[in-house]
């Protein structure tokens, strides 16, 4: 059996790891850069998928606002330098990370488009 997902499944999947990677005591660049793609190339997120991924793996019933909030506040407060460090290894062009700061991120929460 395999499962398939759809871009905006997996788009759910790499922000609840974004969002609630916090057993790790490290960030992962690859969530941050993951979610650069889905806003530039416009990908909805499922944000039923994501629910159902935060009550099972977290606990929680949370409504698209509080996500938002969690998700603002993660982009503000890690340290963007880390994210790049993590990521720089797997990027052809390490310029393309000047444009990383917490400011360019919540830019691109703001973009996020939610699937109907």
């Amino acid at each position: 059996m395999t499962r398939c997902f759809t871009l905006p499944d997996l788009y759910a999947g790499k922000m609840h790891a974004l969002v609630y990677r916090a057993w790790q005591r490290r960030v992962k660049g690859r969530d941050w850069y993951d979610f650069e793609w889905y806003v530039r190339w416009n990908i909805s997120l499922n944000f039923a998928h994501l629910q159902e991924r935060i009550r099972e793996f977290n606990g929680e019933i949370i409504d698209q606002e509080t996500f938002m909030n969690q998700l603002r506040e993660k982009l503000a407060t890690t340290d963007i330098e880390q994210v790049k460090d993590d990521v720089i290894g797997f990027v052809d062009n390490p310029h393309e990370l000047d444009i990383w700061s917490n400011d360019y991120f919540l830019q691109l929460a703001d973009r996020i488009v939610f699937k109907e």
